[in-house]
């Protein structure tokens, strides 16, 4: 990615976090997301141009620690990282314990993907904490199934209902927050990428010679392939990660304020897309 569209975006980033009206958010967010899709583009055309003979950028794996094990929580901030991810371009294995994310892809959709998780995680982290402090989440009872015993010490199960735990609203927010990100990051993607393809088409007068006879659609499934190919080559995982567990209860008030979240969140002023980015584990070890 290109220094300049690196600094176009951190200049999104930067007033998406700067505005308190989140429609201005919202539309930041799509831009930063489709300028970064366009950028991806542009460099998967280039690629296609270049020589064999040439150094060619290549698919790389990354190792992305999430937190410490034993930390809870763990697996909505990778469910966060991953639909993230997918909006540009990467496949990613996730180790056992949920504490390490091992990312597929070309360096610069690896570099994106960090600066945008290190931005949204934490708004999703004091989102939810702000919506557990609210106590809101009381107001939503569930039947639980509680064991009880009389004097002669005869026991029963009898349903009695209770308020949402904390730790369950807690989970089902940011589910729902991570969830609805990567539907609006999955948005911007698609529709820059459907530009892009119509720009290319011979007559439009809107791309360059290389792209029209290159074919962005071509270019892109080209790229796909390879990602592919890479990812089937290099990944070490056995089995898929199965997201946050479907044993987990959920809870619906919770979720609809994560998801109200979601659509609320900005980017921007964490860290600076192409500046320091936060310290993590690197290497070719695969997922678990």
């Amino acid at each position: 990615m290109a220094d300049k569209d690196l600094a176009r975006i951190a200049a999104l980033l930067r007033k998406a976090e700067g505005t308190d009206n989140e429609h201005e958010a919202d539309a930041y967010l799509q831009a930063a997301q489709r300028l970064a899709t366009l950028s991806s583009v542009d460099l998967a055309v280039a690629r296609a141009h270049t020589s064999q003979r040439e150094q060619r950028v290549v698919p790389t794996q990354r190792t992305i620690t999430i937190g410490e094990s034993g930390k809870r929580g763990l697996r909505t901030y990778v469910l966060l990282f991953v639909v993230i991810g997918q909006a540009n371009n990467l496949t990613c294995d996730v180790a056992r314990d949920s504490t390490r994310v091992y990312a597929y892809g070309f360096g610069s959709d690896i570099d994106l993907t960090e600066a945008l998780y290190a931005s949204l995680v934490v708004q999703m982290v004091r989102a939810s904490d702000a919506y557990i402090k609210s106590g809101d989440h009381s107001r939503e009872l569930v039947l639980r199934q509680v064991e009880t015993a009389d004097r002669r010490g005869r026991r029963a199960t009898r349903t009695v209902a209770r308020p949402v735990h904390a730790t369950t609203a807690r989970i089902s927010f940011q589910e729902a927050f991570a969830a609805r990100i990567g539907r609006r990051l999955m948005e911007a993607k698609q529709e820059s990428e459907r530009a892009a393809v119509a720009a290319s088409r011979p007559g439009t007068g809107a791309a360059s010679a290389g792209a029209a006879e290159t074919g962005v659609a071509l270019v892109l499934r080209a790229r796909e392939v390879e990602l592919a190919e890479h990812y089937a080559t290099q990944s070490q995982a056995r089995g898929r990660w199965g997201g946050v567990s479907s044993s987990v209860p959920r809870a619906g008030r919770a979720q609809r304020a994560g998801d109200q979240a979601g659509r609320r969140a900005r980017l921007g002023a964490e860290r600076e897309i192409g500046g320091q980015r936060p310290a993590v584990a690197r290497g070719r070890t695969g997922g678990g």
